[in-house]
């Protein structure tokens, strides 16, 4: 078995798609009356999203993990996805020595979905 794609509940499946297409920097959003879908320009694994009546009320069960690559460019990472529309939910603390090496912040998309952006390498 093989993971083809995520998919995402939202009310407004563009904007979300277009967020993630940014974040990503993906080939682009394909939509539909009800969803869209984005992913990378070479194929592969893709992120889908689904229009739903309802707005997100309750914390993720499951969320996507990213890395910003290098401790050094995470700040930068979050404030261009903060430009994107992404706000800091909160970030996990670990010990000093640790967090010299390693940070996760908990970001949300603009319809309130957590994801994690890491920087660095677990120690």
């Amino acid at each position: 078995m093989d993971i083809t794609c995520v998919t995402i509940d939202c009310r407004d499946p563009v904007e979300v798609a277009t967020f993630w297409n940014e974040a990503l920097r993906w080939g682009g959003v394909a939509a539909g009356a009800d969803g869209a879908v984005c992913g990378p320009p070479g194929g592969g694994l893709y992120l889908e999203f689904v229009r739903v009546p309802e707005d997100k009320v309750v914390k993720n069960r499951v969320h996507l993990g990213c890395t910003a690559g290098a401790l050094s460019d995470l700040d930068s990472e979050i404030e261009r996805l903060r430009a994107l529309g992404a706000t800091i939910a909160w970030e996990e603390e670990f010990s000093p020595e640790a967090a010299a090496k390693y940070r996760n912040v908990v970001l949300r998309d603009p319809e309130g979905n957590e994801f994690c952006l890491s920087g660095g390498t677990l120690p």
